[in-house]
């Protein structure tokens, strides 16, 4: 009799064990020679060598699995024991599976081009109204690499622009303050990773989510780095920003150009950097439309709608500024 012990790294144990250790207690009736003892993500198993071996196998083999789809069934423990291939449907354009396995896909033709854009380009500029999956599809390629083990961090930033509230009067300390401004980001990453996983990442570091401020003096090396709302960036911020690209690094900056929340002053830093940087190698650039968005019907609408009134504002003001030269002539 042996005892080995087996480490669940790359799973969250709730899922892998199943609702109310459904799972274990199926694992523990496939290997009824074996004494199987689960607390965390330790698993200790005693018992004759040949079946503990066995056992380790096919347990890599179920981890693996759920560490792809985020999900583990008994007919999949049991396919993947008996020696069996679990049912999988093919989904087109998936990029991974989020929460409970449901699969996250690449829906429109400009998502699908951002994906290939990715994967061809160290720097991808992600530009586009509301609404059209630019982040989200940025941070799952994102922890798509991460389970590839293509890199060894994600870095999320915003700027940290005030759109009404003033940041000092807002309750709390500086991070209370600051995960406001950073909650889409959160939002987007629990659709992807199990709690437990997104906490361990989180406090060791492996993603990172922090205000633009905070990047300066870096150098990010391995890592998918990831600039939401870049169009509230000043000119200096986002040549900071994209300067800090190391080796081994990929970069998607996002921005919707039509909601600058910048002073009336200030040069939206992005619409400068695509303007610098048109047409140099290594660069993508990939514009959404309204045809993107893929939220409740009615922001595609409301969008064409604040387009339309814009429109008609802009042309008002042509008007009445061609107006005000003949009657000063």
């Amino acid at each position: 009799m042996i005892e080995r012990i087996y480490i669940l790294e790359n799973v969250d144990p709730v899922i892998f064990y199943g609702v109310n250790n459904v799972n274990m207690q199926l694992i523990k009736t496939l290997f009824p020679k074996l004494r199987i003892v689960a607390r965390g993500n330790v698993m200790k198993v005693i018992g004759e060598e040949g079946e503990s071996e066995l056992f380790l196998k096919k347990i890599r083999e179920v981890e693996k699995y759920c560490e792809e789809y985020n999900l583990l069934t008994e007919e999949v423990i049991l396919d993947i024991i008996k020696g069996k291939a679990p049912t999988t449907v093919k989904q087109e354009n998936l990029i991974i599976h989020g929460m409970n396995g449901k699969p996250i896909l690449a829906r429109s033709d400009n998502q699908q081009l951002l994906v290939k854009s990715f994967e061809k380009n160290d720097l991808v500029f992600a530009i586009g109204p509301a609404g059209t999956g630019k982040t989200f599809v940025a941070i799952a390629l994102a922890v798509r690499a991460l389970k590839n083990k293509e890199v060894r961090k994600i870095i999320l930033s915003r700027p940290a622009v005030e759109a009404g509230e003033k940041l000092g009067f807002l309750p709390g300390e500086m991070k209370d303050k600051l995960d406001p401004y950073l909650q889409p980001l959160y939002d987007a990453l629990q659709d992807m990773l199990p709690a437990a996983k997104l906490k361990e990442y989180m406090e060791n570091n492996v993603i990172q989510i922090a205000p633009l401020a905070f990047m300066r003096g870096r150098t990010l090396n391995d890592a998918v780095i990831i600039l939401d709302e870049a169009q509230n960036t000043t000119t200096h911020q986002i040549k900071m920003f994209l300067t800090r690209l190391g080796m081994n690094a990929k970069m998607v900056v996002t921005g919707d150009v039509t909601q600058i929340d910048l002073p009336p002053t200030a040069t939206s830093g992005l619409i400068q950097a695509m303007h610098i940087l048109k047409g140099v190698d290594g660069i993508g650039k990939v514009e959404f439309n309204k045809k993107d968005i893929v939220r409740h019907k009615l922001v595609q609408r409301i969008v064409e709608a604040y387009d339309k009134h814009d429109a008609a504002k802009r042309k008002e003001a042509k008007q009445k500024k061609e107006d005000n030269k003949i009657n000063n002539s």
